[in-house]
């Protein structure tokens, strides 16, 4: 029998993996269905690393947002932001400042659904039920133009997300149409899975994931660092997830995943 929960919208297909619950499972979240939890088993088993490259990729997007943050960043544009769990970026930002403004996009039902009702009472968050692939339908959706001011410097998340965009789907091109909309001074957080490190175990995991809704497409180093032309890269530049800017240490050791900021000039 099909799952049911207050949080599942009328009509969602529950027997169709997605990629943004098994997100949610691998991070210890509760917002997915048994055929999730049946692709992130079979993740687990390929790739037992599995938990921690997706806890490095998550602790990569708060450390991004803090430091856009001190750099004077107020306003935050959230693509494929995913099904909320600890460390949302309106979190992570309001609790540096409570001015802060964001705006979450999905296409996934149920990433949309629970970030309706967290954001429920907070006039300066919102969320965007729309496909990052259509950047002119993101950038002139209302709610996103009356959250974000496009005269001043933002914050462009982009975490997690190309590693489900097929080559022919030009994301290179899709990054240029983002990154011209974007003011001088801002800046743009992005992570991308990666075979160099263990190219068997995650070929093996593109295999688990290709009857998804979201079949997965890994880059080299050279393919993500391009993504960052016309930006001013952030030290210490696109590096592994676990390494960019973590005092702390934690996770430093972790590959799988590189990430990196830039700035536009």
């Amino acid at each position: 029998m099909a799952e049911r929960s207050v949080w599942v919208p009328d009509g969602i297909d529950v027997e169709t993996p997605s990629a943004a619950r098994i997100y949610d499972f691998l991070l210890g979240g509760s917002h997915n269905f048994a055929a999730d939890r049946a692709v992130g088993e079979r993740v687990l088993q390929v790739q037992p690393g599995g938990r921690e490259i997706a806890g490095s990729n998550r602790a990569f997007l708060g450390r991004a947002v803090r430091y856009m943050v001190e750099q004077g960043i107020t306003q935050f544009l959230d693509l494929g932001s995913g099904i909320p769990t600890v460390g949302n970026v309106h979190e992570v930002a309001q609790g540096i400042n409570p001015l802060c403004r964001v705006v979450y996009v999905d296409y996934d039902p149920v990433a949309v659904a629970h970030s309706r009702l967290i954001l429920q009472g907070n006039d300066l968050a919102t969320v965007v039920d729309a496909d990052l692939l259509q950047p002119e339908a993101v950038l002139d959706a209302p709610a996103v133009r009356r959250v974000i001011d496009f005269d001043k410097p933002l914050g462009l998340l982009m975490v997690a997300v190309f590693h489900f965009v097929a080559d022919e789907r030009k994301p290179l091109e899709i990054l240029a149409r983002y990154r011209a909309a974007l003011p001088s001074g801002s800046l743009l957080a992005l992570s991308h899975l990666t075979a160099d490190q263990m190219p068997a175990e995650m070929d093996a995991v593109v295999e688990a994931m290709r009857n998804s809704r979201d079949p997965m497409y890994f880059r080299s180093y050279d393919e993500v660092a391009a993504m960052f032309d016309g930006l001013e890269l952030v030290k210490p530049g696109v590096v592994s997830a676990g390494r960019w800017r973590n005092d702390q240490g934690d996770g430093s050791g972790q590959e799988g995943i590189y990430a990196g900021v830039g700035r536009k000039p």
